[in-house]
């Protein structure tokens, strides 16, 4: 089996990985990868448009490896309310022409972290300023620096990948 993923970043090509091998045990996968662009602003400040960014991955990278027999698209996003920053992620698949998607927990971001956003910074940058840390968006990500480790990145990302794999796995029902 071919995955496409919409990214260069090993923490979902491991996420996407350890997903379809969950769902598919008994077949070989293949992974694709490569960054593409979303569409969207380096850092996704709703909902919509986080999901638009995911839309926008999945699309791009099955147009780079049409041999897919899925392509993946993945965007990490965050949503202000009520003065709280809330971190997510979309995972939206495409297997022909069929598109699935699911979403992530959502969690809330500490008022540095929201007040770094605000002024312009990514999330992976927020945190690493304020856990002084590097690059940790490719590694367990804020949500691995908030629980020590208890959920990581490519945790909070795998269950969701599993989700949207759902209607392709149960096509009868959808």
């Amino acid at each position: 089996m071919k995955v496409a993923v919409s990214s260069n970043n090993p923490v979902k090509i491991e996420a996407v990985r350890s997903a379809f091998r969950k769902v598919f045990p008994e077949q070989e996968i293949e992974i694709y990868n490569e960054s593409v662009d979303s569409g969207v602003k380096d850092q996704p400040m709703s909902d919509a448009e986080t999901l638009q960014g995911a839309l926008n991955r999945a699309k791009a990278i099955a147009e780079k490896f049409p041999e897919a027999d899925f392509a993946v698209g993945i965007e990490g996003g965050v949503d202000f309310s009520n003065d709280n920053a809330e971190a997510f992620a979309w995972m939206v698949i495409k297997a022909k022409s069929k598109f699935s998607k699911a979403k992530t927990s959502t969690f809330t971001l500490p008022p540095k972290i929201a007040g770094l956003l605000k002024k312009g910074y990514e999330l992976g940058d927020a945190d690493d300023i304020v856990f002084k840390k590097s690059n940790s968006k490719q590694k367990n990500g804020a949500v691995g620096l908030l629980t020590k480790n208890i959920i990581t990145r490519k945790d909070l990302y795998e269950q969701a990948v599993i989700l949207a794999i759902i209607p392709h796995i149960n096509p009868e029902l959808y």
